[in-house]
Parts: C-alpha cells; sequence; structure tokens
C-alpha cells in the first residue's frame, strides 16, 4: 500500500508464457498488494506458467474476448477485490514494473488520477528498438489526437497506465470496443470526463516475444483511433452526442 491506497497490478495476457514470469518478477510486491492475470483463451502454457510463478488471481476466458474485453475483466475483477489504485501492465515484459512505484506514487499523494508510462518521452521507443514506422505512425496519430481532443500528451499508444479507483468508477469503459481501439477510447472518455493526465519517461523493449500486431490491423487501429479522436471533437464541441461518454450513474 501506499497512503493506505490498495495497488493490485492488473495483467491482460495473451500467449505470454515466455515473458509473464519475468514481468512477475520485476513487480515491487513491497507496495503492490495483489495481481491479476486474466489470460484471454491462449493457445499456450500461460495459465500454467501464472498457476507456477504463485499467482492466485488468475481469470481465464474461454473464448477469447479481445484485447479491450480483456482489460473489461480485469479492472472490473481489480475493483470487486478492492483497489484504490490499478495499474495496467501488459505482461510481454515490453515495459518495465520497475516504473509501478513512482506512477503509484502520483496517484496515491492525489498529483494525479491517471498516469501514462509514455515511451516517447525521451528517447526511450527508439533505443529500445522500435520500428521506425511504427514510431512515426505513433506520433502522427498522436498529433492529430490532440488537435482532436484538446490535450497535450506525449503518448496515446502506450500499454502502460495507473488508475484511481474514481476514474474506473465513473467512466463507462464497458461501452469501448473489445479490440485494440478500447486504449484510445479510455483515455478519449477520462479526458472528457475531466481528469488530469501524467506521464512518465518509460524505457522499452521490442524483442520476438514482445506482443505485436501486423500491418493490416494497426491500419485499422489506427483508423479507429481518428474517429475516436473525431467522436470526441464532436461530443466536446457539441456537435454530437456519443454513447462511450455518458457517465456512470
Amino acid at each position: 500500500m501506499l497512503n493506505n491506497k490498495k495497488i493490485i497490478v492488473v495483467l491482460p495476457a495473451y500467449n505470454a508464457e515466455k515473458t509473464l514470469e519475468d514481468t512477475y518478477r520485476e513487480i515491487p510486491f513491497d507496495i503492490v498488494d495483489d495481481v491479476i492475470v486474466v489470460d484471454d483463451a491462449s493457445i499456450d502454457n500461460t495459465v500454467e506458467v501464472a498457476h507456477h510463478i504463485g499467482i492466485s488471481n488468475i481469470i481465464v476466458h474461454e473464448k477469447n474476448k479481445g484485447y479491450g474485453g480483456n482489460q473489461k475483466t480485469c479492472y472490473d475483477t481489480a475493483l470487486k477485490l478492492g483497489a484504490d489504485i490499478i495499474v495496467m501492465l501488459h505482461p510481454d515484459y515490453q515495459y518495465t514494473p520497475k516504473l509501478i512505484p513512482s506512477m503509484a506514487n502520483i496517484i496515491a499523494n492525489e498529483l494525479y488520477p491517471v498516469v501514462l508510462g509514455s515511451r516517447i518521452l525521451g528517447k526511450g521507443a527508439l533505443k529500445g528498438g522500435m520500428p521506425l514506422y511504427k514510431y512515426f505512425f505513433n506520433r502522427f496519430l498522436t498529433f492529430i489526437q490532440n488537435i482532436l481532443v484538446n490535450e497535450k500528451i506525449s503518448e496515446y499508444h502506450t500499454g502502460y497506465r495507473a488508475f484511481s479507483k474514481e476514474v474506473l468508477q465513473k467512466i463507462n469503459y464497458h461501452a469501448n470496443s473489445d479490440d485494440f481501439v478500447f486504449d484510445n477510447q479510455m483515455l478519449s472518455q477520462i479526458i472528457y470526463a475531466g481528469f488530469h493526465i501524467a506521464e512518465v519517461t518509460c524505457p522499452t523493449k521490442y524483442f520476438s516475444e514482445s506482443s505485436s500486431i501486423n500491418l493490416r490491423r494497426s491500419t485499422v487501429y489506427g483508423l479507429g483511433v481518428l474517429k475516436t479522436s473525431l467522436c470526441h471533437f464532436l461530443q466536446r464541441t457539441g456537435i454530437a452526442k456519443f454513447e462511450i461518454y455518458k457517465q456512470k450513474s
């Protein structure tokens, strides 16, 4: 705990048998109270590895629900377990869990309710091996997004995020896509709801076992990001209304 706030790390997993243990071993359990793994119908031994390394909260989707669907289960479960701070970390070891204390401290001390681990601040992305085309794709989308949502964030596409429970209790993340664009819809909801976002510089590692999506799915994701940002613009200017921005009662 930090400042008497319960910290839970959620790991949305899919075919993460080769990297799950490395990720788990770096989690700072001097402050982290619990870890949840949600396996999205992996076809490898992710679940067996999770049991082997001693994770007690393991949820297995019998059918693949998608990246966004996985996170919905992660957040629902963390809130049910009484989390005050929820850290979402990809178990592919692309992001280091060693930043969890810094991210959680920002929320525990009520400086910001949301913290992103940014690969773009500094030179973490290219230094860590991010392909050039992904780097420029990331920068282009982020530039457009900042204009449309009227925000100033270095990266909307990180898989390393921390939230206060109040954020997850307010935004209707269940209205979002079950696919990869879920992440961007969630940030759009957070910004529209008036929550402020902090960022910390995050080194990253690209290697064969780290998760990645192919060019076709990257294109679909990019179009989804642009659509989400346009919807945000129309919503905040009062031109149109969209279901995802309806907050929980």
